[in-house]
């Protein structure tokens, strides 16, 4: 992956590779600023050339796409026109967690609903004295899907020298996808229009056919209840189906043809009356974001999912969130996309709850008033290197502190329970997120440890990020 690289005065420059970054640090050039994502500061140099460089975003409903890549512009001999390429620097998957916001949001109401109930000093309700639901208001679940999303426009920002903004603008009509009959003025009193049903039906089937689970293969849209037996055109009732399935299938009702196969039948009842929230989630984050977008003062261009499916089409790209952040806009050509993804993950920064609750609400043990226990916070990136024993061996990860001094440490692989905070080190301090790298190709493997363990191994690192953080 490429390397972040800041100048003397902490300016932004153009990113390195990895190798060479490692040069400079070796020969003492430079000094590690962050691990996560990996960022060096240049000691004797102040400015220098730069490319512009564009960062393209594919908003979602559970992970955001984020990359950068340096645009070129050629012209084609043949036809005279401007071909634009963008050549890949950095891929990245911003996970949201607006589902636990959700869910905790709902379990902190019942509490206090229960409070009010008990024979406890009374608590008024809140809800009548708020002032927040004004025009524009999102719900925290989705006001955090955009505020995550800036966060991290912003720390780019500070990285790399990015000129230029991509978004691709998602609509989804929820009337047509409800009930493609739906015409005339009663399509005028909908919200939205210009969904493609099958670009949903991909993502809601998981792009496999529902009935053998064949992937990489042509799909067919597919009556649950073939319409010959009163099924409708509702996005309920379709689904995908690779053409020998759907030649079998034919006009029977799905109960029939599946009726050997019950486990199967359930699972695909089950799916079809999963609800819209992931598309009306989408729906009601674009706009704020491309609003919030605007304030960074950096030109933004806008693209359709359309646009954006039929570029990674021509170009032949696969499908991934990264990926299609790639295909955002205008672009006749990709090069260097085959880069390992940089994971993030939403943790949020722990919490103000004082107990573990069980199944009926009651607490079954209280946690630690401190957050520190022997400089370490739950959520900081370390590197623990055992010397001996069962668990003997350098594991990298995230830990999670314990009063007792015996960390759990989350690897890439699996969770590392009890291990001693004197055989740990600091490589970054807790943010809120927690990283990983995920790779394309079944070859190029997620190698975090291997990489955070070389640049352990370089003279000084440890020291420089002690001071950086």
């Amino acid at each position: 992956m490429s390397v972040f690289v800041l100048d003397k005065k902490k300016n932004p420059l153009m990113p390195c590779c990895e190798k060479r970054a490692q040069l400079l640090l070796e020969r003492g050039r430079a000094a590690v600023v962050r691990v996560y994502p990996f960022t060096i500061r240049l000691k004797d140099r102040v400015g220098g050339d730069i490319q512009p460089i564009r960062l393209s975003i594919d908003p979602g409903s559970k992970t955001t796409g984020l990359t950068l890549a340096r645009e070129s512009e050629e012209i084609d001999v043949e036809s005279g026109e401007i071909k634009r390429t963008r050549h890949v620097v950095w891929l990245a998957e911003l996970t949201h967690r607006g589902h636990s916001i959700s869910e905790t949001l709902t379990s902190r109401c019942s509490m206090r609903k229960a409070r009010r109930g008990r024979n406890t000093q009374y608590r008024e309700a809140r809800f009548l004295n708020r002032g927040n639901k004004n025009k524009g208001w999102l719900p925290p679940s989705l006001q955090h899907r955009v505020d995550t999303v800036i966060s991290w426009v912003e720390r780019l920002q500070r990285l790399a020298p990015i000129k230029a903004i991509s978004q691709e603008l998602v609509r989804f009509d929820m009337q047509v996808m409800q009930n493609p009959e739906i015409d005339g003025i009663e399509y005028q009193q909908g919200t939205l229009a210009g969904y493609e049903v099958k670009e949903y039906l991909l993502e809601k089937w998981g792009r496999r056919c529902a009935y053998c689970e064949s992937k990489n293969i042509p799909l067919q849209i597919e009556h649950i209840q073939p319409k010959s037996k009163g099924g409708s055109n509702r996005v309920s009732n379709l689904t995908l189906a690779c053409e020998p399935c759907n030649t079998a299938k034919g006009a029977q009702p799905v109960e029939i043809f599946l009726a050997k196969k019950p486990q199967l039948l359930q699972s695909i009842v089950s799916q079809t009356k999963k609800p819209l929230k992931d598309a009306a989630a989408v729906n009601s984050t674009r706009w704020a974001l491309y609003n919030a977008l605007k304030m960074t003062g950096l030109p933004i261009e806008t693209g359709t999912g359309g646009r954006t499916k039929w570029n990674r089409y021509v170009l032949n790209i696969p499908k991934s969130h990264a990926l299609d952040a790639l295909c955002v806009g205008t672009v006749d050509a990709v090069k260097n996309w085959q880069y390992p993804v940089f994971a993030i993950k939403s943790t949020g920064r722990g919490c103000y709850q004082r107990t573990r609750l069980t199944a009926y609400g009651f607490p079954r043990g209280y946690l630690m008033r401190k957050k520190s226990v022997h400089g370490f916070q739950t959520g900081d990136m370390v590197s623990a290197d055992v010397p001996k024993g069962v668990k003997a061996g350098i594991h990298v990860g995230r830990a999670a502190v314990r009063a007792s001094g015996y960390f759990n440490i989350q690897t890439a692989q699996n969770i590392i329970q009890g291990v001693s905070h004197r055989h740990c080190k600091i490589m970054q301090r807790a943010d809120g997120y927690g990283y990983s790298i995920i790779a394309q190709q079944r070859e190029v493997s997620g190698n975090l440890e291997n990489a955070s363990r070389s640049a352990l191994s370089i003279p000084g690192i440890n020291a420089e990020v002690s001071r950086a953080n």
